[in-house]
């Protein structure tokens, strides 16, 4: 077996998946870092550039995001006001060379607890869509990912897109995040908020949290207590004492549970008012 291929199309790449023994690989931002070798040591099929994982596209549906878009397409693209979490989050992934090589698929499928694509893609009720060579399927985001490094992805799938529904691109967006410093680290904590706004009120309210559990999570509880309510109302609500029960930090070298509590109901608090 060939140790690298690029397959200029996507049939031709899930059928050399369906033999098995191949790795994916897109912009390897995730993938090198993880070794100390020389060399990749498993055959690796190189899925950068197939047409069919690349850009942005709107329908009636919704909007369409290719898994190998990169994050500088991502961070430069027009797009509504519910997508500014997840282009802050673009912005802020690692240094511009990170940004130019890697790819919002590729960050989902590495699946880290700190991965700054999710939360944003939470609040807006990502599908993701998988191929293979037994046809395709698609999963909300949060069924995909089963904790750290887990995903519901199988051996012989490629993750083909992302797809945000038309419900959701409605409102504004804002994504906060802690880390030891502001660029090239893990987060301490992250937060992404979706507010949609009438008479000054909060109508709808979509809050996620990475980075204080095996997954990034939705808050639904605390969601539904914001409706109704002010900006000003709702930023006392987000205590750590209120966040305590529905997320479950570790205590590491970078900060302990107590205080990704505290960290993430101020970026909560935050991010409510920015994106109000």
């Amino acid at each position: 077996m060939n140790s690298y291929a690029r397959p200029s199309t996507l049939p031709e790449a899930v059928a050399l998946l369906a033999q098995g023994g191949w790795r994916l690989m897109a912009g390897g931002t995730d993938l090198y870092p993880a070794t100390t070798a020389q060399v990749l040591g498993d055959p690796m099929i190189d899925i950068a550039d197939l047409a069919d994982l690349h850009g942005i596209s709107a329908s009636e549906q919704g909007l369409r995001i290719g898994a190998a878009t990169r994050w500088t397409q991502l961070a430069t693209a027009t797009l509504p006001p519910a997508l500014a979490a997840l282009q802050q989050a673009a912005r802020q992934v690692g240094g511009w060379q990170i940004q130019n090589a890697g790819t919002l698929g590729g960050n989902l499928c590495h699946a880290s607890p700190a991965a700054d694509g999710v939360p944003p893609l939470l609040v807006l009720d990502a599908e993701l869509e998988l191929v293979s060579a037994r046809g395709a399927r698609r999963l909300p985001l949060d069924a995909f990912l089963r904790g750290p490094r887990q995903t519901a992805r199988q051996p012989d799938e490629v993750l083909c897109a992302i797809h945000i529904p038309a419900s959701a691109l409605a409102g504004r967006a804002a994504f906060h995040k802690l880390g030891a410093r502001a660029y090239l680290v893990i987060s301490i904590a992250m937060v992404a908020v979706r507010l949609t706004m009438a008479g000054g009120r909060i109508t709808q309210a979509a809050l996620a949290v990475g980075a204080c559990s095996a997954t990034a999570r939705r808050l639904p509880v605390l969601e539904a207590a914001l409706i109704g309510l002010t900006p000003a109302q709702a930023v006392p609500v987000l205590t750590p004492t209120v966040l305590a029960p529905h997320l479950s930090p570790l205590d590491d070298i970078r900060a302990s549970a107590d205080y990704r509590l505290e960290a993430a109901a101020e970026l909560l608090r935050r991010a409510v008012t920015e994106a109000a």
